[in-house]
């Protein structure tokens, strides 16, 4: 799957993923009242407005891109109804041939780790069946129980020709408590860096390993440092836009080669239409204001790169 998205990456000229996490706040009003109408003001109307509005977002934009995230945490919210409309945005995004990055930050040891990669990459045993549940094409991992927690998902990957992408260097702010800490005179990121590139050895694409990491584009030193630890890792880069990331941050998450990086935009994309630069779509064409984003996204990365 690595190889699926370098591809998608070089066609669409685009290292950009669209992080899907809907909000009602998001969410135009005409959305809504329609979902309401139907389904009222309940779970299943709040599931039916945020799944329309994923909906919108990915036929705007799903030529112009490889990949989009999708949240998990935005749709549990809603319980069982919101994780329907989890697993209907990630079919519909795989119908319109995008490659799917669960947001899902999953992290635990034995059967509970085996689980949770069986769940979002692989099949489960059901009777003489083996079945996808979500069937995402990538997620995102937590390390800090050790390998124990990663290398179940490592086997599925293996298996299913899918990938992963590990939290090495976080976007948040307060992200440095642990992860800055040094041990042994390295800090704690670079230690995971290292051992995210040891994983990868044995799980190689053409040029990339399909076990990835994420490093915070708010972070652009740090970024530069992990790129010469994880030369053949892909990094996953959230941060940009609402959380203050920019294009002139970005050139160090990328390899000689223009690749190795592909850079996360969530409501500074989904929820552009807020912003006083795309106000004049209005409410009714927030996907138009959303490709907008994008486009003039994909014009910043480049500019940076060039």
């Amino acid at each position: 799957m690595i190889n699926t998205l370098i591809e998608k990456i070089k066609k669409t000229n685009a290292p950009i993923v669209v992080g899907l996490d809907p909000m009602l706040a998001y969410t135009p009003g005409h959305i809504q009242k329609k979902a309401f109408a139907e389904y009222g003001e309940t779970l299943a109307g709040a599931a039916e407005a945020v799944w329309q509005f994923n909906k919108g977002i990915v036929d705007a934009v799903c030529d112009l891109i490889p990949a989009v995230k999708p949240q998990i945490a935005m749709y549990e919210q809603f319980g069982i109804e919101g994780m329907k409309a989890f697993a209907k945005t990630v079919d519909y995004c795989k119908e319109k041939g995008l490659v799917v990055i669960g947001d899902v930050k999953r992290g635990d040891i034995g059967s509970t780790a085996v689980a949770y990669a069986v769940g979002h990459l692989g099949k489960v045993t059901v009777g003489s069946n083996s079945l996808y549940s979500f069937n995402e094409d990538f997620v995102t991992v937590n390390p800090y129980l050790g390998s124990d927690g990663v290398n179940p998902f490592i086997k599925v990957c293996k298996e299913e020709k899918k990938g992963i992408f590990v939290l090495v260097k976080t976007s948040n702010p307060s992200s440095g408590e642990f992860q800055d800490r040094l041990v042994e005179g390295k800090p704690l990121y670079e230690i995971v860096g290292e051992q995210v590139a040891r994983w990868g050895e044995d799980c190689m694409g053409d040029s990339y390993s399909y076990v990835g990491a994420v490093v915070g584009a708010t972070y652009p030193e740090q970024g530069k440092l992990l790129r010469k630890v994880m030369p053949k890792t892909f990094i996953l880069v959230p941060g940009y836009g609402a959380q203050g990331g920019k294009g002139a941050d970005l050139a160090h998450f990328f390899n000689e080669d223009g690749l190795g990086a592909i850079i996360s935009s969530s409501r500074g994309i989904i929820a552009a239409y807020k912003q006083e630069k795309y106000a004049s779509y209005g409410e009714e064409g927030y996907a138009d204001a959303a490709r907008a984003a994008v486009i003039d996204m994909r014009e910043d990365i480049a500019g940076a790169l060039a």
